[in-house]
C-alpha cells in the first residue's frame, strides 16, 4: 500500500490537564491513486489523523508510512488543504500559486508556466493578477487548491475545503476536484463532515466512532458511470453511513445535553447536507 496508518493513537491534555485520548488503534491502507473520505461526529479526530498524515502533529503510538518512508515531519509529497484558503492579501494570484516554487529555487519563468498551467485547470486564468480580495470564497479556494497542485504532491490531504462555501459553488467545485483528481492521478485523503460531499466524491469512506476515535466501518463507493452516480444509488450509500453514524450521533448529543438530552432514535434525518460534527 502507499499510505499505511499503523496503529495509529494520539491524545490531549484538556483544560484540567487530564489526557484525552482522541485516537485509538487507527489502522487504515490507502491505494496509490484512490480518494478516500473520513467522516464521523464533533471530535472524533478526524481532522487530528489528517494533522499527522502531514506531519504537522507526532502521534503517541503507532506510525504512518508512505511509500514504505515513517513520516516524521512535513514534506513537499504531503500538501494540505484547509477549510480557509489562507491566501497572502498583498500577492496576486499568481504570486500566491507560485510561492511554494519560490522557496524551492525554481527559475521564475518556470514557476510561472507550472502555476498558469495549474491555474488553466481550476479554470482561473483569467485572474492570474487579482487579489484576493477581489475574488469569491469558491474562486479563493481553487486559488488555494492550485498553490497545492503546483508543487506536484503525491498525496493532498483536504480538511473540510469547501464547508464554508454555499451549496452551488461547492457542487461546482465537487466536479472540479473530480476532474483533477482524474487527470493527476493524485492520492487524496478527504475529511469531510458532509455524508453526502464524501459519497460524491469517494472511492471509499472511512466512519469513524464517536471520541476516542476508532474506525467503526469502511465503505466502498458504487463506481460512477461516465462521472455520474444515479440518484438511488447517492441516497442508499448516504443512508447507510447515516445508519452507521446513529448510535454515535446520540453519544454525542447525551455528552453535550446531560440531561436536558431527549433525542428519539426514529427522529433521525438525512437532510440535504448531511453534516455531522466538524473540525476535529
Amino acid at each position: 500500500m502507499y499510505l499505511t496508518i499503523d496503529g495509529i493513537e494520539k491524545s490531549f491534555l484538556n483544560e484540567k490537564k487530564e489526557s484525552i485520548k482522541v485516537l485509538d488503534e487507527i489502522n487504515i491502507e490507502v491505494e496509490k491513486g484512490s480518494f478516500v473520505s473520513i467522516v464521523g461526529p464533533s471530535g472524533c479526530g478526524k481532522s487530528t489523523l489528517l494533522y499527522l498524515i502531514a506531519g504537522l502533529d507526532k502521534a503517541d503510538k503507532g506510525e504512518i508510512r508512505v511509500a514504505g518512508k515513517k513520516v516524521m515531519k512535513p514534506g513537499p509529497e504531503r500538501v494540505v488543504v484547509f477549510q480557509e484558503a489562507g491566501l497572502f492579501p498583498w500577492l496576486t494570484v499568481l504570486e500566491n500559486v507560485t510561492y511554494g516554487l519560490k522557496l524551492k529555487k525554481m527559475p521564475k519563468e518556470e514557476a510561472k508556466s507550472k502555476a498558469l498551467d495549474i491555474l488553466k485547470m481550476v479554470h482561473l486564468s483569467r485572474y492570474v493578477d487579482s487579489y484576493p480580495h477581489q475574488l469569491s470564497g469558491g474562486m479563493k479556494q481553487r486559488v488555494a487548491i492550485a498553490r497545492a497542485l503546483v508543487m506536484e504532491p503525491d498525496i493532498l490531504l483536504m480538511d473540510e475545503p469547501f464547508s464554508a462555501l454555499d451549496e452551488q459553488t461547492r457542487m461546482v467545485l465537487h466536479k472540479e476536484l473530480l476532474e483533477i483528481w482524474r487527470k493527476t492521478k493524485v492520492t487524496i485523503f478527504f475529511v469531510t463532515h458532509n455524508i453526502r460531499e464524501a459519497v460524491q466524491l469517494s472511492e471509499k469512506i472511512i466512519v469513524f466512532a464517536t471520541r476516542p476515535g476508532k474506525i467503526k466501518e469502511t465503505i466502498s463507493v458504487p463506481s460512477m458511470k461516465d462521472g455520474v452516480m444515479p440518484d438511488s444509488v447517492t441516497l442508499n450509500t448516504e443512508q447507510r453511513v447515516l445508519s452507521i453514524l446513529q448510535e454515535e450521533i446520540e453519544k454525542v448529543l447525551k455528552e453535550e445535553m446531560g440531561n436536558d438530552y431527549s433525542f428519539k432514535t426514529n427522529h433521525i434525518h438525512r437532510d440535504d447536507s448531511g453534516d455531522m460534527g466538524s473540525h476535529i
